[in-house]
């Protein structure tokens, strides 16, 4: 340990997400000084990581388990390397090292800020799920917050007032930043221009939680009409550590790579939603989705749920439409009505770009991080 330098840990489930989500809070923290560690799941990228000067911890978290040798082994690791480092601020990423990760700074009696960033409430939380997971789950969350010596960061204000009602907040432990951002000089406004067909985008990981059904339900709605139009891509992986995984069994059979694509993980994200002609997340619920405000940055207009987290990303009629959860019906009219108005779909795009560097720039979301770490 370096005397002289301040050390921020950061927890989180796998390395590919610190680099997606988080990654320019870390670099931005080695410029202004701090030592940085990161404890996650290393999936082969901690080479990366190391060579910008964040020092890795390989810690193995069970996403969707609940085995509680395997938690509580978690846990006594995580106790162990605060005990050691003794950090100035620890900063959770997602529900299960924040709960984990809080536990285990209370223990260790280190005299760190702990920092939980709410980033959706998972699985559990998620749609019609038993009414027994989700007492267990809010127990556990009790466990971990209820001291109140915790602070927390929301993306969106319904979390906050999840939290809220189970009185985990006091008047200063707590602030609202919306997303993670998207650095606007990476993701520039794009050029409009006429594909051959237009295309309609979807990019999420291949979860039923995600919409994905409603998007291709909408999808064969609208077939007949315009089948010679438009075309429907899906793009994103298949996660099988996540309980509402789509196989890809059930992806091939949906999806006839002519009028509903499938493209699987695509590196190149800014490309898909360069040649976007709409985009759309008919999604459960979010924290912030920060696929949504790359495709705002790049002047997209946006179709989502009005819903937890998504609602944050469109004023409905300015740069996109919300629709209700479930309804496919009214996803595919409000796709059918931009479809037939491209002056509105540039009109809304151009909107999208302005409302993401008003609220989810890159540059904002780690000015207010900081401003709440120090």
């Amino acid at each position: 340990m370096m005397l002289g330098k301040k050390i921020i840990v950061y927890v989180v489930n796998v390395d590919w997400f610190f680099i997606s989500h988080r990654l320019p809070l870390g670099i931005e923290a080695i410029e202004r000084g701090y030592r940085v560690y990161l404890i996650t799941k290393d999936t082969g990228r901690f080479r990366e990581l190391e060579d910008r000067g964040i020092i890795c911890l390989n810690m193995s978290f069970d996403r969707s388990g609940t085995n509680p040798v395997k938690d509580l082994r978690v846990i006594l690791n995580l106790y162990k390397i605060y005990k050691k480092l003794q950090p100035d601020i620890i900063h959770h990423v997602t529900l299960k090292p924040s709960i984990y990760g809080t536990i285990a700074a209370r223990f260790s009696r280190v005299q760190a800020k702990v920092i939980n960033a709410v980033s959706g409430l998972g699985y559990i939380f998620t749609g019609d799920r038993s009414y027994l997971a989700k007492k267990l789950m809010t127990g556990l969350l009790w466990f971990a917050f209820s001291d109140k010596k915790t602070s927390f960061i929301f993306q969106n204000p319904d979390d906050c007032a999840f939290y809220r009602k189970l009185n985990f907040l006091s008047d200063k432990n707590y602030k609202i930043i919306k997303g993670s951002g998207v650095d606007e000089k990476i993701f520039r406004q794009k050029e409009y221009y006429s594909n051959d067909k237009l295309r309609i985008v979807f990019v999420a990981r291949m979860l039923k939680d995600k919409g994905v059904y409603e998007f291709i339900k909408a999808a064969l709605l609208l077939k007949k009409k315009y089948e010679h139009v438009i075309e429907f891509i899906l793009v994103g992986g298949v996660d099988m550590l996540n309980p509402a995984f789509i196989s890809f069994e059930d992806l091939n059979g949906v999806c006839d790579g002519d009028y509903i694509k499938w493209l699987g993980h695509q590196d190149d994200i800014k490309g898909v939603y360069q040649t976007a002609d709409i985009v759309t997340l008919p999604s459960y619920r979010e924290g912030l989705p920060k696929s949504l405000v790359e495709a705002m940055a790049i002047g997209c207009p946006i179709i989502t749920t009005d819903t937890i987290g998504c609602r944050e990303c469109v004023e409905e009629g300015f740069n996109g439409f919300l629709v209700p959860l479930g309804d496919h019906i009214i996803l595919a009219s409000r796709i059918e009505k931009l479809v037939n108005d491209k002056e509105l779909r540039i009109k809304m795009g151009t909107n999208s770009r302005r409302k993401m560097l008003k609220d989810f720039s890159l540059e904002t979301i780690i000015k207010q991080t900081f401003a709440f770490y120090e």
